[in-house]
């Protein structure tokens, strides 16, 4: 038993003493004595999750005014702010007073209009046989025939006109142009509502489905598009999207970008976009606010702490260790999004280096030797001294 105590110590041993002389020269090693023992890591690809934000609007799928057609005082509203209703519903009446006595001026014009048009025709059949047997002239059955016709127009008229009373008369019930949600209500009873009136009776939202709109850069849609990709396309391979609330919580439902408006706003450099979102329970109300989280998903990429690094003039750097133990600062550039913790690195380290994660701009500076320690390690050890 002890034999075999012995010869695993001694396993440990060597790997340490290589481990130590891979990482470190000969040199090196005689200069690292009391060195102070520095967390590093070992660069290596692999893959990244980020996620890209963008203030968002929420809308209605769709966002009616209700105005009325016809001009008249509220006599009754039927509805109030945030009930749901149906298409057709009747939302307020107007008064019908006027309205119901121009339907009933017409229909008299209506009953005048057709007794005229049977006098005509009597008269008209009377000329017409006195006509054929040579006692009036042709010139008086002409006259006849055409009071026929001036009175049957002036039916065809009136008619018109009863039609377009009984028109304006259904237009005083002011109905729901669509199924949704009623908004707020600026006039009530005895209010005075009118076709181009501002603001409008209210607004009816479709809030079924919601649209959330946001703002895309001119380089963002660029990189969507790099490589000859069109725009369709590129928006198809966008993953779906989630919305995260103004209480900061995430919408359960994901969301599916639709469309980016074919035109860059001159004033903003931007695009605007649109998400839609299932909205089931009613949630989501138009108007209402959030963010765009858009996932972003890469491989072969190099993943550093964002401890390791620090800035000089707009510059990032990380210190790398070299041959001797020493290190020296090597100037890097970073994907312009994280998560808060790591860096993605896209240029300025390559796979295998030893990168310091503990101290940076503090113990550890430019030309300090150090004695490397593996970063994972060296929390392992931290974390059973804690315990103990």
């Amino acid at each position: 038993m002890k034999k075999n105590v012995l010869q695993t110590a001694a396993v440990i041993v060597a790997a340490s003493a290589l481990i130590s002389f891979s990482s470190c020269s000969s040199e090196g090693q005689q200069m690292q004595q009391g060195a102070p023992e520095i967390a590093t890591i070992t660069t290596a690809y692999g893959s990244a999750d980020l996620v890209r934000t963008y203030p968002a609007t929420i809308k209605g799928k769709t966002d009616v005014d209700v105005r009325p057609l016809v001009s008249g005082f509220i006599t009754k509203v039927h509805v109030d702010e945030g009930q749901v209703v149906s298409k057709g519903q009747v939302l307020f009446t107007l008064d019908q007073v006027q309205y119901q006595a121009a339907v009933d001026q017409a229909k008299a014009a209506v009953v005048v209009a057709k007794t005229a048009v049977e006098t005509a025709q009597l008269t008209a059949n009377t000329k017409m046989e006195l006509y054929k047997k040579n006692i009036i002239s042709e010139y008086e059955n002409q006259l006849a025939q055409n009071s026929l016709a001036q009175a049957k127009a002036q039916l065809a008229q009136a008619q018109a006109s009863l039609v377009n009373a009984n028109k304006n008369l259904s237009y005083t019930v002011v109905t729901a142009p669509s199924s949704g949600v009623v908004g707020k209500i600026p006039n009530r009873e005895g209010s005075l509502a009118s076709p181009s009136m501002n603001p409008a009776l209210t607004t009816v939202s479709d809030n079924g489905d919601v649209y959330a709109y946001f703002s895309l850069t001119e380089k963002d849609i660029l990189e969507m598009t790099e490589g000859g990709k069109s725009l369709a396309n590129a928006i198809k391979a966008i993953p779906d999207v989630q919305l995260k609330l103004s209480d900061g919580s995430i919408y359960p439902e994901s969301g599916k970008v639709a469309t980016i408006s074919g035109i860059i706003d001159s004033t903003t450099g931007s695009a605007s976009v649109r998400a839609l979102f299932k909205n089931k329970s009613g949630l989501l109300r138009s108007g209402s606010t959030g963010q765009i989280v858009v996932p972003v998903h890469m491989d072969s990429v190099i993943v550093i702490p964002q401890k390791a690094t620090y800035e000089l003039q707009d510059k990032r750097f990380v210190y790398v260790v070299g041959d001797s133990c020493k290190v020296s600062a090597a100037p890097i550039t970073v994907y312009p999004i994280s998560d808060g913790q790591t860096f993605v690195v896209t240029s300025g380290l390559t796979a295998g280096q030893k990168v310091v994660v503990e101290g940076v701009g503090t113990s550890v500076k430019e030309g300090t030797v150090i004695t490397p320690v593996d970063a994972a390690a060296k929390a392992a050890q931290q974390q059973q001294a804690q315990q103990k």
